[in-house]
């Protein structure tokens, strides 16, 4: 077993240290992901009435009347509760949560008193630090991706900007029922068995591209973007194969795509089964909102003040330049992986909710992270190449110092609700908080954050609860 390096030692470190952080709380969407994980743990179907019947204030207002029964509505044609939310979070919590699971049967057997009902303390401990791994995990993998790319200095600094300068920290240690931070770990993963198969890739590693493919969009359907990586490859293959330098036969290419296109559907099809369950329908997802396919909000969703992808992290903004960066060192990886976040972008602004309604920036892309490693630590990579190289570090490392502070307090904002967490904010109040209000405020929160929690979650609940009732009178429509 190899040494860890200086880089990898502190990457674990920083991980160690806040693993504390990690928020035993399951909020909005995260009440239908982990649901899945809850019901069939405990009651082995798919019934989520105690979930709709513990969840937040705010999730209720809308699912359950005033005497605590969820409503007809919420019911679909099948008696199910609907649950349009995916099935891959719950995928990948299961190892977490039936250790947490057997300890708690274990103790009650030795005259312990902790309900094993998958809503006490332990399982929701047992789902956040799973969440907060996971989200270690795609940067671990991002990190060990970058530095075959670039030199490791480089692969660290982009590393740890991207896990503290993005809407990342957000999704792996504060709201962990959501399903970002396993996103950004399926994508990586995804990537890095890609990457690693390039180069005459075998039936058995399409098979296996095929099994992580599917697990990336049971975990988030919209991750389906990245499968443009094999698909470019392949028509790479029949492009040489029409020009008559083939790697290998072109039947051999479309059957090891049809393979692959066999397993992926087979890894997909825990989320097919469930919707079948739920909605009648294998291809019923559940959603109702629309899709305006001929008028993308492009500019909206990358600069929008309502959780645009750079002005609320412009750490990506760097990113994405980055990948431009990326095409010194492998071009064609590049290009690719520029094209499947146009892609993204594209789709996204096509999308009714694009700017994710209560939302941490644009929280969609948490699941490109590895993608932004790349591109930031080929950045670095290049400015030290073009510049003197201790003046590119002095740059680098003081860009990324300035855009995590600017992040961690834009953060703190969002989560004690003094900027809007839905609809425009006003980047003026942000920038006079960030000087005026957070550092005064952020040391009591933060203490709060460790020694009384659940009344400072009850606290941000319900200002949450106050803000949408507000939306909804009459004086605001």
């Amino acid at each position: 077993m190899s040494k860890l390096t200086r880089y990898e030692a502190i990457l674990l470190l920083l991980f160690v240290l806040t693993v504390p952080f990690s928020n035993p709380w399951v909020r909005g969407d995260g009440v239908g992901y982990y649901a899945f994980a809850r019901s069939m743990l405990i009651e082995h179907h798919l019934d989520f009435t105690s979930d709709w019947e513990n969840a937040n204030s705010s999730f209720r207002m809308y699912r359950v009347d005033a005497s605590g029964n969820v409503l007809p509505d919420q019911y679909t044609a099948t008696g199910h509760i609907g649950n349009h939310f995916a099935i891959g979070p719950a995928i990948l919590w299961s190892p977490f949560l039936i250790v947490a699971h057997a300890g708690v049967i274990a103790w009650d057997r030795l005259g312990g008193h902790v309900a094993a009902d998958g809503h006490s303390k332990p399982y929701l401990v047992a789902m956040a630090v799973g969440t907060t791994f996971y989200g270690f995990a795609a940067l671990w993998i991002s990190f060990q991706l970058a530095r075959q790319l670039v030199a490791e200095r480089w692969a660290f600094l982009a590393t740890v900007g991207i896990w503290f300068a993005s809407s990342l920290p957000i999704y792996m240690y504060f709201n962990p029922s959501w399903s970002h931070a396993h996103s950004a770990f399926a994508v990586a993963l995804f990537l890095w068995y890609w990457m690693r198969t390039r180069n005459g890739r075998t039936w058995s590693q399409w098979a296996i591209l095929g099994l992580l493919g599917g697990l990336m969009m049971d975990v988030y359907y919209i991750t389906a973007v990245v499968l443009l990586l094999p698909l470019l490859d392949s028509l790479a293959a029949y492009r040489a194969a029409l020009l008559g330098k083939p790697s290998e036969p072109a039947w051999h290419t479309f059957a090891k795509n049809a393979l692959f296109a066999a397993v992926l559907f087979a890894a997909f099809s825990p989320t097919l089964i469930v919707k079948k369950i739920i909605y009648g329908s294998y291809f019923n997802m559940g959603y109702t909102e629309h899709w305006f396919w001929r008028s993308p909000a492009f500019f909206k969703v990358c600069f929008s003040s309502e959780h645009g992808l750079f002005t609320w992290t412009p750490i990506l903004l760097l990113a994405v330049a980055g990948l431009v960066a990326l095409r010194r060192y492998e071009p064609i990886l590049a290009l690719y992986l520029i094209i499947v976040f146009a892609a993204f972008v594209y789709a996204l602004g096509c999308y009714q909710d694009w700017h994710g309604i209560s939302s941490y920036g644009s929280r969609f892309f948490v699941a490109l992270t590895s993608f932004f490693v790349l591109g930031l630590a080929a950045l670095f990579d290049w400015l030290a190449r073009e510049w003197q190289e201790r003046r590119a570090a002095i740059l680098s490392y003081g860009c990324v110092a300035a855009l995590i502070v600017w992040n961690l307090g834009l953060m703190f904002q969002w989560g004690m609700h003094l900027i809007p967490d839905r609809g425009p904010i006003s980047w003026k109040d942000a920038a006079y908080n960030e000087v005026a209000v957070v550092p005064s405020q952020a040391v009591h929160s933060v203490r709060n954050y460790f020694v009384g929690r659940r009344e400072l979650m009850e606290h941000i609940e319900q200002r949450d609860v106050r803000g949408l009732k507000h939306d909804e009178s009459p004086d605001t429509q």
